[in-house]
């Protein structure tokens, strides 16, 4: 029987609106598969606001350990992507750790 999560990790960053569709595809590319490889799954988020576009990206764990074990050890730190200085207007100071209360599929 396949694990459920237990945690969700929640990261944000955004960039300029003439810069988002760079930085999608290049989070697309190196930031979403070692997620892919790794966590019980990943979603990735995009909002394209009047001057700026915002990133979320949420991968979910089995539980604190499974994160710790992707992260080396500090599951909250930020750990960033090599062009996140290049192209985010400010490199985020820190993620989100949710504990996941609810699951259910199928909602309509």
């Amino acid at each position: 029987m396949p694990t459920k999560p237990t945690i969700a990790r929640i990261w944000r960053g955004r960039t300029r609106r003439d810069r988002a569709d760079e930085y999608e595809a290049y989070n697309r590319m190196h930031g979403v598969p070692p997620l892919e490889n790794t966590a019980l799954g990943v979603q990735l988020f995009r909002e394209d606001r009047e001057e700026e576009t915002w990133f979320t990206t949420i991968s979910y764990w089995a539980d604190m350990d499974a994160m710790k074990e992707f992260t080396g050890g500090d599951a909250t730190a930020v750990h960033h992507l090599d062009r996140d200085p290049e192209l985010l207007i400010e490199l985020p100071k820190r993620i989100e750790i949710h504990r996941i209360l609810v699951d259910r599929e199928g909602l309509s």
